[in-house]
């Protein structure tokens, strides 16, 4: 019998996170208060943040302890899988192995419960009460909605308004674990008053919604703001996954040509890779690739700049891939990913070459998420489908190089909650969508005039 499954025992789930910061090959530009236009200092953070989260992001340790109570959450559902393909790779009839890990199988389905976990533990560690966070697609809000409640703490969630009446069931997922859950923009903050008055049918934007969260947090000295991907201590917290998978594979005597992971704000993606790209960056063969949508190409058409992480700009200025604060996703795009920035370490190592972005359009992501649906039963997420798609196109790569190669991507979410896109799919009406070259110089008008790191 031919074996499908690489397990871990709950005894060799690592028990430590890999901080990539030490081993960059160049400096990352540091983060500017817009007020000063100086790096930001931890105190200039400390309403928005716990210090204790403060730290980790600027930590230069490479190996930072996971706490036992973290340990003892993540046990619920890690060490995840790697799984093999095995009937995909038949479909695909490419010479390749195809693994992935499977993040899918948390209880809120996904990747994203990796931080919102430690995230809960320290704040309550650090005396904090409530947290007040933002949602594009729910997957991050049902993330952080059960860990809050595994740690006693109050949760708040602004969630985009596309998505809050396109997706009741992620919504009605952060009420069972008992959050509040607000469609953005939102009469709640000055933010969401000043973006309704402008246009009362905004379907909202993850920059609004992390705006409102902002705002909603700093005003009340007992409540944090919590953040489900982008900065160095999220990418962090989801390095267990590559950790995972890199012992996965000691165990079988293989190791990736090829790590794959779509890109939204980043944290899977890097979750999954940050490992691997250690591995480049001390001299191994591999190739690291990050796939986003067309119609929100910030890796791939987008400039290297400073930029607000929200659309109020309440944020430091951070040294990013960007389409400019002000952009906002166009909503027939059926799939999550829409974010305006990239995270600053993934956006680094773009730039220097270590990893490749490609971008796909939503019509060949879900081709894709269809084709592995009907192969390996299982449902994708809109946004795995963007990294099946980006698997498909190296299969067929390989095929025309003549090359065998071995795959690893992570499938980061089940789709079971996002039926109504697949619906709208296999109906029809979605089409082909890419950002224009009008369109992309119209949002980067947000950032004329900011320092260029």
């Amino acid at each position: 019998m031919e074996q499908v499954k690489v397990i871990l025992a709950d005894n060799e789930i690592p028990r430590q996170w890999y901080n990539i910061l030490p081993d960059m090959p160049t400096p990352m530009h540091p983060p500017l208060h817009p007020g000063t236009g100086k790096p930001v200092e931890p105190q200039d953070l400390a309403a928005v943040f716990p210090m204790n989260l403060i730290e980790q992001e600027v930590s230069t340790q490479s190996w930072i302890d996971i706490p036992e109570a973290v340990l003892e959450k993540y046990l619920l559902w890690r060490p995840t899988p790697l799984c093999r393909a095995r009937n995909f790779e038949k479909l695909l009839d490419a010479p390749v192995k195809i693994y992935y890990k499977n993040e899918g199988v948390s209880a809120p389905g996904s990747h994203k419960p990796n931080t919102a976990i430690p995230q809960a533990y320290y704040n309550k560690v650090f005396g904090i009460r409530r947290i007040s966070t933002e949602t594009g697609a729910g997957q991050w809000g049902s993330a952080l909605s059960m860990a809050c409640r595994m740690f006693g703490l109050q949760c708040r969630v602004f969630m985009v308004r596309i998505s809050y009446d396109q997706k009741p069931y992620r919504r009605m997922m952060m009420s069972t674990w008992g959050a509040e859950c607000i469609p953005s923009p939102s009469d709640f903050t000055r933010a969401g008053r000043r973006i309704l008055s402008d246009d009362p049918e905004s379907p909202g934007s993850l920059g609004i919604a992390i705006s409102e969260a902002i705002e909603d947090a700093v005003g009340d000295e007992n409540a944090r703001y919590s953040l489900g991907s982008v900065l160095n201590h999220v990418l962090l917290h989801q390095t267990i996954i590559g950790l995972e998978a890199h012992r996965q594979f000691e165990k079988i005597g293989e190791y990736p040509d090829v790590v794959m992971g779509c890109a939204g704000g980043g944290s899977n993606f890097a979750g999954l890779s940050l490992p691997f790209v250690r591995d480049k960056i001390h001299g191994r063969e591999v190739s690291i690739i990050a796939a986003e949508p067309a119609s929100c190409p910030t890796l791939t058409r987008g400039p290297f700049a400073y930029d607000f992480g929200d659309t109020a700009m309440t944020t430091p200025l951070l040294p990013m891939y960007t389409l400019g604060h002000g952009f906002i996703p166009a909503s027939i795009h059926a799939g999550g990913l829409r974010y305006h920035g990239m995270a600053p370490i993934v956006s680094h190592l773009v730039k220097e070459g270590i990893v490749q972005a490609q971008a796909y359009d939503q019509i060949e992501t879900f081709t894709a998420g269809l084709k592995w649906a009907q192969s390996e039963g299982f449902i994708p997420a809109p946004e795995t489908n963007h990294v099946i798609a980006a698997v498909v196109r190296e299969a067929e790569l390989a095929r025309q190089e003549g090359k065998e190669k071995v795959i690893l991507f992570n499938w980061s979410g089940h789709g079971i909650i996002d039926l109504p896109a697949y619906d709208a799919f296999l109906s029809g009406k979605l089409t082909q969508h890419a950002l224009t070259d009008e369109e992309i110089r119209e949002a980067l008008k947000s950032i004329e005039g900011y320092p260029k790191p």
